[in-house]
């Protein structure tokens, strides 16, 4: 890490960075903010850096690889369960092991901070993945919610699943509700839901 990077228009964002190394801290919080981003905690200890992070809700975190390659696993281990927020890993120099460890626990991406050009490059793709990565988890989110719908319905009502949800989607036009909308409330309770399983007439 041989210089500062030229400051350019980007995104404002709030970064946590985390080294056990304070030397590295020093040096990698210039490089943040000559980008035009804010550095709103630098941590060093593993027990303090989940409640920094909880604390803080940073939009991206850099964590170092300093002289333990456990100690930096159990920082990025904190941070990704507690953070709404895609983890950087630095690295000084290559290291396919420890970049393998980082990865089971959820970084996004790693770079090398002596390519400090390509930092910001680096922040944009992994910021861009993570959007994905949430929109990927909303979309089976709702998927699972409208699964769980119409097993309630054909539970309830005693119908096959192409009925089920040609009744949520009916519903859901009556209502002028949005049919994840409309299946949350079957969840939860709604009132499409008789009081008692239907049960059919002997014929």
């Amino acid at each position: 890490m041989d210089r500062v990077p030229e400051a350019r228009k980007t995104e404002h964002l709030r970064v946590l960075i985390a080294n056990e190394r304070k030397d590295r801290l020093a040096l990698v919080a210039p490089v943040v903010i000559a980008l035009g981003h804010e550095v709103i905690a630098r941590e060093i200890e593993v027990e303090d850096v989940a409640a920094v992070t909880a604390r803080e809700r940073p939009d991206v975190a850099l964590v170092g690889l300093g002289e333990s390659s456990q100690h930096a696993l159990d920082l990025i281990d904190k941070i990704v369960r507690e953070a709404a927020c895609p983890v950087i890993v630095l690295l000084h120099a290559p290291d396919p092991g420890f970049v393998k460890e980082a990865s089971k626990r959820g970084v996004f991406a790693h770079i090398s901070d002596d390519d400090v050009d390509d930092w910001q490059s680096s922040i944009d793709i992994v910021l861009r993945r993570f959007a994905e990565f949430h929109d990927l988890q909303g979309a089976f989110g709702r998927r699972a919610q409208i699964e769980r719908a119409k097993g309630i319905l054909m539970e309830r009502h005693s119908i096959a699943e192409d009925a089920a949800f040609e009744m949520l989607r009916d519903q859901s036009r009556v209502a002028n509700r949005k049919l994840i909308d409309l299946a949350a409330a079957v969840v939860d309770g709604h009132r499409v839901l008789p009081q008692q399983p239907h049960t059919p007439t002997p014929s």
